[in-house]
């Protein structure tokens, strides 16, 4: 289904393991009822130098610093946006549903990532939660959790494109919108 509705660019029909020269990764592609996404090497660091208020109505972009580099350390009890490497095209039949992988929340980071709707398309914003007293290490370029896919036989009535929803084809990592 992914391919032949060119649903996710660029596309892994098969699961990847192992880097060309660096060995090991945590993997990224196709799984066996999903789709194992990749964090891209963009971040935006949550901080709190300005004692700023969080409030998604009138999200203060100062609130983040951006990084971008192979390795993202996110401070103990703290938060990160990324992105996928992937952007994604949803047919008018399906609903995307996030998890996180195993091998994060295994650590205490918490990767969270609301569904993706009939007819949404873009790069995933990608919500990552260091639950820990520590710091803790994300990587580029591998994988950070799984698209699981939901196909129903009806087709809905009113899609995220019809309503022109305000993520509609995001790019890069995307701050909340009012």
């Amino acid at each position: 289904m992914a391919a032949e509705h060119g649903m996710i660019e660029p596309f892994e029909p098969g699961q990847v393991r192992e880097a060309p020269g660096t060995g090991r990764i945590i993997s990224y592609g196709t799984s066996s009822y999903g789709y194992d996404v990749r964090c891209a090497d963009e971040f935006k660091i949550f901080h709190n130098i300005n004692s700023a208020i969080v409030d998604p109505k009138r999200f203060d972009e100062k609130s983040f610093v951006d990084l971008k580099a192979d390795v993202c350390i996110i401070p103990p009890n703290s938060f990160a946006l990324a992105r996928t490497v992937e952007y994604f095209r949803i047919p008018r039949s399906v609903l995307t549903v996030c998890l996180g992988k195993s091998t994060y929340a295994r650590c205490g980071i918490i990767v969270n990532v609301t569904p993706l709707e009939p007819e949404w398309e873009g790069h995933v914003t990608l919500e990552f939660s260091n639950t820990t007293p520590l710091p803790a290490r994300i990587y580029a370029n591998e994988g950070v959790a799984q698209m699981l896919f939901f196909e129903s036989d009806e087709i809905c009535d009113v899609s995220y494109k019809d309503r022109a929803g305000k993520y509609m084809g995001q790019r890069g990592v995307t701050l909340p919108r009012s």
